[in-house]
């Protein structure tokens, strides 16, 4: 079986090149990153020090295994009453991957994960921005191999998204398509 990355270059390449006329290998569309983040601010509101921090660590550990590369936290904005959120409350954590780490990702979510999650029928083709990116939420991350759901005390949702540097949706739905992403007809 052929790497995400070796595809792209042998399959994907030509095939662009013959559909939207590009002149030059260069100038065909390519997955820039892909960002990956979990909102975990519900789910501390309102709990001791001490269960926050036990919580969101764990929430890291599960992000650090589903994608090679440690978290990095981020902070609420503005408080809001209503969530029991103050202002710079750590509410969620973010990664981005680039090159081999993302090609590896990417990899594993097309072929492992997405045909796992439960009720998967495929993406749909509204999920493409007009510039090209693909945004995609996934509401258990256990859908990940690498997470034993033996030992999970929480389950949180993951949303990541493809950045790709697509001139428009039509190219980006044909560059994820020709990739292997499960977009539907």
């Amino acid at each position: 079986m052929i790497g995400l990355k070796e595809k792209y270059n042998t399959e994907v390449i030509p095939k662009m090149m013959e559909k939207f006329g590009y002149k030059n290998r260069m100038a065909v569309p390519k997955i820039e990153k892909v960002v990956i983040n979990t909102g975990f601010g519900k789910m501390i509101a309102g709990k001791g020090s001490d269960e926050k921090k036990k919580m969101i660590n764990a929430i890291l550990e599960d992000l650090t295994l589903i994608t090679g590369q440690k978290p990095v936290l981020t902070k609420a904005r503005k408080s809001v009453s209503g969530f029991k959120i103050r202002r710079g409350m750590e509410i969620g954590a973010m990664v981005v991957l680039r090159k081999k780490m993302m090609f590896d990702f990417l990899e594993r979510l097309i072929n492992i994960t997405l045909p796992r999650s439960r009720d998967f029928e495929g993406i749909d083709p509204k999920s493409v921005d007009k510039s090209g990116n693909l945004t995609v939420a996934i509401k258990e991350h256990i859908s990940f191999f690498e997470i034993l759901p033996e030992r999970i005390k929480n389950i949180f949702g993951l949303e990541f998204t493809v950045i790709t540097t697509a001139k428009d949706k039509e190219q980006g739905l044909k560059l994820l398509r020709l990739i292997g992403f499960p977009i539907k007809k």
